[in-house]
């Protein structure tokens, strides 16, 4: 069952907008092999590429992917567990910026997203619908598990458009 509007904030309706899937495990275990096959035919040589009007690198959008697979994957466990402890939000701009501290090939990247969405899986696998319905406060907002399952989707279904484009 999707998620409706009261469970997520408006900043995700984009996210949530682009599953259209109703089987949400279905697609998170789909998207495994998309991300390999697409994220493993990028070239090393375009990792730390700038493509104007944008203003990160290649590089820097995976790692902003992974980040926040990390990041929703955590409310997620947080949020499943009945954890009420508001979840405070993070700025996006400075994890891009940080992760050029320590650049890592994208053979490394691409593990981490890999093995980080296999584990956000079998977090959410056979879950009954009570569970899904859960809630808590992350970043100011009340969000679901269920929706935070289709923001993970729906992150790197958006980013995903944008780096073919630039790549294209």
């Amino acid at each position: 069952m999707r998620p409706d509007s009261t469970e997520f904030a408006p900043f995700y309706a984009g996210y949530v907008s682009l599953v259209s899937e109703s089987d949400i495990e279905a697609s998170l275990k789909e998207q495994v092999a998309e991300i390999e096959l697409f994220w493993r035919s990028i070239p090393e040589d375009v990792a730390s590429v700038v493509h104007e009007p944008y203003r990160w690198k290649v590089r820097q959008v995976l790692e902003h992917l992974v980040d926040g697979e990390r990041i929703f994957g955590y409310r997620l466990l947080r949020i499943l567990r009945g954890d009420e402890t508001p979840l405070p939000g993070f700025d996006e701009h400075f994890y891009a910026d940080a992760s050029e501290e320590f650049p890592r090939k994208l053979t490394a990247i691409t593990d981490s997203m890999v093995a980080l969405r296999q584990a956000n899986i079998l977090l959410l696998e056979n879950l009954p619908e009570s569970a899904m319905k859960r809630t808590g406060v992350a970043s100011g907002s009340r969000v679901s598990v269920r929706a935070l399952a289709y923001i993970l989707v729906g992150h790197v279904r958006h980013h995903d458009v944008v780096l073919r484009k630039r790549l294209g």
